[in-house]
């Protein structure tokens, strides 16, 4: 947690100062993705991570129906999946997104250490 929240306020240092964006690691990346998040505070948001590899690496919490039990976390680069991502070195993955009272499937460009295919 302690993790997050000093990312939290690293993003939100740079973003507020004009800095450069953080420069993320593939430790960082994994480090983030194993944190526990808060499903109430960040349902619906969007956060900005920093650049891994030269590219903008996002966070978005969707929810849908039951909020905020069925938020969940979406790590991946900003950019459009398919050719641009695998131009960018991501890898082109569908996740479960909730929606109304189900949820699809979404394509997005996943960072490659945290990519479930290998």
């Amino acid at each position: 947690m302690r993790f997050l929240l000093t990312l939290i306020a690293a993003v939100s240092a740079s973003t507020c100062l004009a800095d450069a964006p953080r420069t993320l690691s593939d430790g960082d990346l994994t480090a983030y993705a194993q944190q526990p998040y808060d499903k109430r505070a960040m349902m619906g948001q969007t956060v900005t991570l920093g650049r891994h590899q030269g590219v903008t690496v996002v966070v978005d919490f969707p929810c849908s129906d039951v909020c905020p039990d069925y938020t969940t976390q979406i790590i991946h680069y900003d950019i459009a999946p398919g050719a641009a991502c695998d131009a960018a070195g991501g890898v082109t993955e569908t996740r479960m997104v909730p929606y109304s009272i189900a949820v699809i499937e979404k394509p997005f460009c996943i960072p490659k250490v945290l990519a479930k295919a290998p």
